[in-house]
Order: C-alpha cells, then sequence, then structure tokens
C-alpha cells in the first residue's frame, strides 16, 4: 500500500531519521489532525485489492519496540463524509 493525499489533510508527517531492519524506506505522511487523533489514506494496488478479496485480511505494521498505540483501520470512500459509519462502511 502506498500512502496517498486527500482534501481534508493539513499536515505532513515527515521523515523523523528513524532507522531500522524493519523501517529503510520512510517516507513523509499527509494527514488530517485535530490534535487528538490522526488519519491517513492508503492506496492499494490491484494485486494488494485482490489480496484483500481473496484472504479478507489487513496486516498493520506500528514500528514500536514493545508495545502498539491505539491505532484504527477502517475501509470506506472517507471517514469525513456526513453519516460515515466506520462498523458499516463498506
Amino acid at each position: 500500500m502506498t500512502p496517498t493525499t486527500f482534501a481534508e489533510a493539513n499536515r505532513t508527517l515527515g521523515d523523523n531519521g528513524y532507522r531500522s531492519e524493519a523501517a529503510t524506506n520512510i517516507v513523509s505522511l499527509r494527514v488530517w489532525t485535530d490534535g487528538e487523533q490522526c488519519v491517513s489514506c492508503w492506496r492499494m494496488s490491484w494485486r494488494e485489492r485482490l489480496s484483500a478479496l481473496l484472504f479478507g485480511r489487513v496486516w498493520l505494521q506500528v514500528l514500536s519496540g514493545d508495545n502498539q498505540p491505539p491505532v484504527a483501520l477502517t475501509v470506506g470512500r472517507s471517514p469525513f463524509e456526513k453519516g460515515y459509519d466506520p462498523d458499516h462502511a463498506g
């Protein structure tokens, strides 16, 4: 998956210089933030779409040694649309 920009994005998270064996290709990330949460948008390749369709799995990797911050994965057109329900997005 690759990060993509979106109309509501209001900040860019930059490469902070962090490097490890697992993190070698870090790029800037456009996000929307209200100071309490950040939302980013990712685009799947056709191969990734097919894999998600066949296997129904998306994996989240967080580069954090021994814990993981609260995160959420949603699927849908936009979490910014009126009436958007992440539990019933499609």
